[in-house]
């Protein structure tokens, strides 16, 4: 798996709310973003087919169709594709939305095919079985899930085969530690970090008392990081923006390194808003980190 994959949930939307579907960026802007992130030697896209309503997985489709070539591809099912529709991992819903995500993408097969959240009114068994279904029928090359806790992926676990899991993970993200980390690594399963910069907190664009910018994630969809608003998170954010400007990166770049460094994480998913902020993948990839700077890291997140 490729340690780097472009997220793109952010093409025609603000992710999976239906509130954004339309928004986020333009189908040129999408291109652009892509053709930077291939230029950068990004060649795994993540998307889901409730990204803006089905937007994003077009807007790949139509590059994939004008530019020739096929990118690995991750894609997700789950959320209602519009406001006040069907949701969850039915078989038959799963099914449906596979053909729908193929067609939109324009590709015979998706390479990871994964529950985007966790269905409590559908068996597990029942969910695994659809996925195990679409292998055999070469329309996914492989499964799993994305934001299950512990418990519900041991339980996935039992009920299938899922070779990976996508969740939130970052520096001021780390709530599956240790104990997912280590399922994975026990069992073999590739464990993907989305929100690698936090929704932002981790680029240094949230300061202490000064106002969120316009167009933030804090100024859009805050709910999940609300709980970042605290005395600690901006002394951890002056102690890495102080390291960063040590070692002469930002502090984006710093944050993107200390997960390639980490050997638990197989890939980590980054959503630029336009090709200037791949430019911290660049700074991750040519500044990995040293072991002393890992044990600093791990210091500053220990205070």
């Amino acid at each position: 798996m490729a340690p780097i994959a472009l997220g793109c949930g952010n093409f025609g939307g603000v992710g999976s709310a239906p509130e954004f579907f339309g928004a986020g960026l333009t189908d040129d802007q999408a291109m652009v973003l892509m053709d930077a992130a291939w230029e950068q030697g990004v060649r795994h896209f993540d998307t889901a087919d409730a990204y803006g309503g089905g937007r994003s997985e077009r807007a790949i489709g139509r590059w994939i169709a004008a530019r020739g070539v096929v990118p690995v591809l991750t894609s997700k099912t789950f959320n209602p594709m519009t406001a006040g529709a069907d949701r969850g991992l039915r078989p038959e819903r799963i099914a449906r939305q596979l053909r729908s995500s193929l067609e939109r993408l324009g590709v015979d097969r998706i390479d990871l095919y994964l529950a985007h959240d966790f269905d409590p009114d559908v068996p597990l068994a029942e969910t695994m079985g659809a996925f195990e279904d679409a292998t055999a029928a070469g329309l996914i090359a492989s499964y799993g899930v994305s934001n299950f806790d512990a418990t519900r992926f041991r339980a996935a676990l039992t009920a299938g085969r899922p070779l990976a899991i996508q969740n939130s993970y970052s520096l001021l993200d780390r709530a599956d530690e240790p104990e997912l980390l280590t399922v994975c690594q026990r069992y073999g399963v590739a464990y993907v970090a989305y929100s690698p910069l936090a929704g932002g907190w981790l680029t240094g664009k949230y300061r202490r008392g000064e106002p969120y910018p316009p167009g933030s994630r804090m100024t859009q969809r805050p709910e999940g990081y609300q709980g970042l608003v605290t005395s600690q998170t901006f002394d951890l954010l002056d102690g890495l923006a102080a390291m960063a400007a040590r070692r002469g990166t930002s502090m984006a770049g710093l944050a993107l390194a200390s997960l390639l460094a980490d050997e638990r994480v197989s890939q980590v998913v980054v959503g630029p808003g336009n090709p200037a902020q791949l430019a911290p993948v660049s700074e991750a990839q040519a500044h990995p980190l040293g072991e002393d700077e890992r044990a600093e890291i791990h210091d500053l997140l220990a205070r």
